[in-house]
C-alpha cells in the first residue's frame, strides 16, 4: 500500500481494492499513509499541514495520535521534510555493530568482531 502507485502491479491494485470493499476504514487509512509516504518522498513540507489536519479529522484513532505526536516535534518533522540530507546512515551503524555482537556472542573474541566489522563496511 505505501509503494509508489507505478510500481503497483494490477494484482496488489485488486487485493487492495477489495480490501476497501470489505472494509471501508481502510480507505482513509490507505488515503493518509500513501499521502504521508508520498510527502516524505518528495520532500513537500507545504503538505504537512494539510495532513496533520486530515489526520486529526480522519476517525481513525492511530492516526490522530501520529497527528498529536509529530505537532510535538513540529519543527522538526519540518527541517525532515525540508532538507535532504540526513544522519540515517550515522545512526545506523551502532545498531549494526550491536547486531553483529549479538550474532557473535559467546563464539569469537574481539579480534574477529573487528574483522568481521570492517568487512561489513
Amino acid at each position: 500500500m505505501l509503494r509508489k502507485q507505478e510500481s503497483l502491479e494490477p494484482n496488489d491494485e485488486q487485493l487492495i481494492a477489495l480490501l476497501i470493499a470489505q472494509h471501508p476504514d481502510l480507505a482513509q487509512a490507505i488515503e493518509l499513509a500513501q499521502g504521508f509516504a508520498q510527502m516524505v518522498r518528495t520532500l513537500t513540507p507545504l503538505q504537512l499541514d494539510e495532513w496533520l489536519t486530515q489526520a486529526d479529522s480522519s476517525n481513525l484513532s492511530a492516526f490522530g495520535r501520529n497527528a498529536l505526536r509529530l505537532r510535538e516535534d513540529y519543527d522538526a518533522v519540518k527541517a525532515g521534510l525540508t532538507m535532504s540530507v540526513s544522519n540515517g546512515p550515522v545512526e545506523g551503524q551502532p545498531y549494526r555493530l550491536k547486531m553483529l555482537k549479538r550474532q557473535m556472542y559467546g563464539r569469537a573474541k574481539i579480534d574477529l568482531l573487528e574483522r568481521r566489522f570492517l568487512l561489513a563496511t
